[in-house]
């Protein structure tokens, strides 16, 4: 029988023909029934991770986009927030300005009419003080009448009725 030296043992062609028909049957059947289904099993996880990569691509780049208009928001919110507090202030000046404005014209008011008021109270004066002198004189003239005087007694009384007069006040 021939046989096949393979190192220093001798293993007859029989062996080797038979080991390798059933190595090749052996190789079939793990083709078919293992292999098979195991890289249709590593072909759906390939795509299952490929998809969850796709997605989580997808998803940080709509991340992005959003914290950019976020970002965006928050730019325009804050301009807007300058815009009123600039209006308010604005506001707040211009309201300033009108109070201060009626302040002026109310305090020009009041000087006038106190003016008024010291111009009619200084007449109001005049015209007493005048009757008191009209008053006056015509005593010291019926008194003259009275008396005859000479001149020298005459000016004595009129000085005696002006202090009168001035103790008076």
């Amino acid at each position: 029988m021939p046989t096949l030296l393979l190192g220093a043992a001798a293993v007859p062609y029989g062996t080797v023909l038979y080991t390798l028909v059933v190595f090749l049957i052996l190789l079939a059947l793990l083709r078919k029934y293992a292999f098979g289904p195991l890289m249709g099993i590593m072909k759906e996880r390939e795509n299952h991770i490929s998809s969850e990569i796709d997605a989580a691509e997808k998803n940080n780049a709509e991340t992005k986009k959003l914290v950019e208009e976020q970002r965006e928001m928050l730019k325009q919110s804050r301009v807007e927030a300058q815009e009123l507090i600039e209006r308010a202030k604005k506001q707040a000046e211009d309201q300033k300005e009108s109070i201060v404005a009626a302040a002026k014209e109310e305090a020009v008011s009041i000087k006038e009419s106190a003016v008024q008021e010291i111009q009619r109270e200084k007449e109001h004066a005049i015209a007493a003080l005048q009757e008191q002198v009209a008053s006056l004189s015509v005593q010291i003239a019926s008194k003259v009448m009275q008396k005859e005087l000479k001149e020298e007694d005459q000016v004595q009384l009129i000085r005696d009725y002006i202090k009168e007069v001035g103790e008076a006040r």
